[in-house]
């Protein structure tokens, strides 16, 4: 399984930045992972619009879904990919989706996505990856963390969460557990979202392999974030950039 980083910056894009998205790749088949702003432009740079045969979003927050409106405009106007791509969301999503566009907009839109609702606990098959979804601590919406599974490997992923059970139960053995850290100690700490050290903590308790931080605002220092972080985890730990590509369970 290989993990290709589209975007990684938390709540805004910075100068030149993207927000969160990720592609994985498994036996050629690949699934987008969130599709925020900038995104999009990212991915065109690694496969082709058509290439992608799925897509997953964690939640309703505008910093992790926005490219699914040019990618709609690109597949559907632009004939750059077949209708109905499966697109995988926690439930009430398709109406936040919906408001961004025209009562037609919303019916091309329809054809363009087949929308399928996620739920806690059921998993799902999209090409050769397994997928369960497990509700995350976020305010206002619901949010899933994602764990994927494929040829004996496994990718966690938190979307947005605060400190919660159910965030080291996504990552319990993983061997890559992508963990937002939008904060740092000495960042005012919302329960809705996880500092650096936090994650650490997390990723301890949930004995993962390979620890990537990701989600952070543009305006942090990511030496700080890895220093951080290493105080409450002792495993690998790397920051997510745009371009990275890491193997998943080798």
């Amino acid at each position: 399984m290989e993990l290709t980083v589209l975007g990684a910056q938390g709540t805004w894009p910075g100068a030149g930045g993207e927000n969160c998205g990720y592609l994985v790749t498994q036996d050629g088949y690949h699934l987008w992972v969130d599709a925020g702003t900038g995104t999009f432009a990212r991915l065109q740079q690694v496969i082709g619009v058509g290439e992608v045969g799925a897509m997953l979003i964690t939640h309703g927050h505008p910093d992790h879904y926005m490219d699914i409106i040019p990618t709609f405009y690109a597949r559907h106007y632009g004939g750059l990919g077949e209708p109905g791509l499966p697109l995988w969301s926690p439930g009430g999503f398709t109406d936040i989706a919906a408001s961004l566009v025209t009562e037609n907009g919303r019916n091309v839109m329809a054809e363009a996505y087949a929308f399928r609702t996620a739920r806690e606990g059921a998993s799902f098959e999209l090409g050769p990856f397994r997928i369960t979804p497990f509700e995350m601590e976020h305010i206002g919406v619901l949010s899933f963390g994602y764990r994927i599974e494929a040829n004996g490997a496994v990718l966690a992923y938190t979307g947005d969460t605060g400190l919660c059970d159910a965030a080291t139960a996504l990552g319990r053995d993983a061997d890559l557990y992508l963990c937002e850290a939008t904060y740092q100690n000495d960042s005012k700490l919302w329960p809705f979202h996880l500092s650096a050290a936090q994650a650490g903590d997390v990723a301890t308790a949930a004995g993962v392999g390979h620890l990537v931080l990701t989600h952070l605002t543009p305006d942090l220092d990511h030496r700080i974030s890895i220093r951080e972080a290493a105080a409450t985890f002792a495993g690998p730990i790397d920051i997510a950039v745009p371009g990275m590509v890491l193997e998943v369970g080798r």
